[in-house]
């Protein structure tokens, strides 16, 4: 995360991107300096130098699940990154998902999170037809979480049919063996077009020389059981015998560079125009208090290019902006939950972040639109949920919140999503929460996502608890209920804080408000590779 803000007085959210970003650096160093240097005197590089050797001097890498793995398998020592990076840079011209095993962590070690951070990257690169290029550095699977990890749908297994159906999908797949390359992993670099592999320091087999003597009690070394000689000029397995990572990192680039052309969706651009507003207003537009209004159009100013809003239905539906915009050239439909309470329907006042029936009816109509013209669609999330008590039930917002969900589940076009608030219940799904397949979903340091608010649950919590305890004939003191609703609260505020959403991959990433518009427009650019758009439809709708 760049800590760069532009400002020179540091306010409240400043100071937290700083702290992001000072933990951003610790979870970059991996297993740590001395195991980096172990890596260095084997003579390879970190995946961190590798990705930085491959992908084109001067070009971004724009990195996917940083957060993977914090503060999760602590007793195990820890997973930084879930033991694995993941992110699209551009190799010779051509943005490429890049999937490199960081050694330094476990000897690259799979852990659940690891898998699911892995199968997300494919995911990408099949919605998104972009180019796999694997950097193979693997121990195999963490034995003590081996049932987390080995059977399931979405466990290990799942990424080698993935290989299968990627490639079945004509997107390329370069695969290079820069270390281990064990047990059912194995069969990742070989069900890749291209295997690579490093002399000396790749190595790839069903099972290494240990477990082959216990098993059938032949007496073989693992060069000679899987090395690089073996796999090139014996058994035919790998197609390129390196002589470094360096030679092999350079004959990847050859690779990609010979690919062929490619057709794109076409989404429509034009010049870029700078927003109205510098993106450094952004700091000072934001509340600290979660509960206090701003003004999302505020917001927009800082991110759209100037002149280039269009809303759609502007008096109707107002907790909700529904508008065509271009973010950096790119044409897009934007969903916004609106915060400033003053901007209301006339005669009725409502709460700002909250969904009502004419702002859900508003937004499906608006999704429907999108995907006519094939528009892709933002959704900047700060909601609290759809508005409850009896007139909305009377009115009818169960009916218009499944119309949204509907049109928005069904919906073809690229889906973005940018969660910038709160994030809580139903708005989470409706606003196309991880649940609702996003292209790329990002949160930015303020994001909470949860069921509901944090003060909302502890007070809910705390009654349940209370109840139960005076059930059972225990008197409840003042000052007891105060440490239980502490404690509840306390540990729902972890929950809800975006590093643990992060953690385990509901987002893609934790950005500085700063990189909004860099990443959207990004993300378009890769959608644009997958010239596939299908048609759009509903189901039934009940209207």
């Amino acid at each position: 995360m760049s800590t760069s803000t532009g400002s020179a007085t540091k306010n409240w959210l400043h100071q937290l991107i700083e702290e992001f970003g000072e933990i951003e650096g610790q979870i970059k160093l991996g297993g740590g300096q001395k195991r980096i240097d172990r890596e260095h005197g084997k003579g390879k590089l970190t995946a961190r130098e590798r990705i930085k050797l491959l992908t084109d001097e001067d070009s971004d890498f724009y990195e996917l699940g940083l957060w993977a793995g914090y503060e999760m398998y602590e007793e195990q020592g820890g997973c930084p990154a879930g033991g694995v990076i993941t992110g699209i840079g551009e190799v010779s011209g051509r943005k490429c998902m890049i999937v490199a095993n960081d050694a330094t962590v476990k000897a690259g070690a799979w852990f659940p999170i690891t898998a699911k951070k892995n199968l997300r990257a494919q995911e990408i690169a099949i919605e998104n037809h972009i180019p796999l290029i694997y950097l193979v550095d693997s121990a195999g699977v963490f034995l003590p979480m081996q049932d987390e990890i080995f059977p399931d749908k979405d466990h290990f297994g799942r990424m080698f049919r993935n290989n299968a159906v990627i490639s079945a999908k004509g997107i390329p797949q370069i695969a290079a063996i820069m270390g281990s390359c064990v047990a059912g992993g194995a069969y990742l670099p070989i069900m890749s077009d291209e295997a690579l592999i490093v002399d000396g320091t790749g190595s790839v087999f069903l099972a290494g020389s240990y477990l082959v003597k216990a098993a059938i009690g032949e007496d073989v070394d693992n060069e000679t059981l899987g090395g690089a000689t073996t796999h090139t000029e014996i058994s035919g397995v790998t197609d390129y015998k390196m002589e470094d990572d360096e030679e092999c990192l350079a004959t990847i680039r050859d690779l990609v560079d010979k690919l062929g052309p490619f057709e794109t969706a076409g989404f429509n651009r034009k010049e870029a125009k700078d927003p109205k507003r510098p993106a450094s207003d952004i700091f000072d537009i934001l509340p600290e208090s979660r509960t206090s209004p701003y003004d999302t159009y505020d917001i927009l100013d800082c991110i759209v290019d100037e002149d280039s809003f269009t809303e759609f239905k502007k008096g109707y539906g107002q907790t909700l902006i529904t508008g065509y915009a271009r973010i950096d050239g790119w044409s897009v439909g934007i969903v916004a939950n609106q915060r400033n309470i003053n901007r209301t329907k006339q005669g009725e006042m409502q709460i700002g972040g909250v969904i009502y029936s004419d702002s859900a009816d508003k937004a499906a109509r608006f999704i429907m639109n999108c995907n006519q013209k094939k528009i892709p669609l933002i959704f900047f999330q700060d909601v609290t949920g759809f508005m409850i008590g009896k007139r909305s039930e009377h009115g009818g917002i169960i009916k218009d919140g499944a119309k949204m969900v509907n049109a928005m589940s069904n919906s073809t076009v690229p889906k973005i999503t940018i969660v910038t608030g709160n994030s809580y219940g139903a708005g989470n799904y409706a606003m196309c929460g991880r649940a609702y397949d996003p292209r790329f979903m990002y949160a930015w340091p303020t994001a909470k996502i949860a069921v509901m608010s944090g003060a909302s649950a502890s007070k809910t919590l705390m009654q349940i608890q209370v109840a139960a305890m005076k059930k059972k004939g225990k008197e409840v003191s003042e000052e007891e209920q105060e440490k239980i609703m502490k404690e509840i609260s306390d540990r729902y505020d972890h929950q809800t804080d975006v590093r643990y959403a992060a953690s385990r991959l509901w987002v893609d990433g934790i950005i500085n408000p700063l990189e909004t518009r860099d990443r959207i427009s990004k993300a378009i650019s890769c959608a644009n590779l997958n010239p596939e758009i299908e048609e759009f439809k509903t189901g039934v709708i009940q209207t």
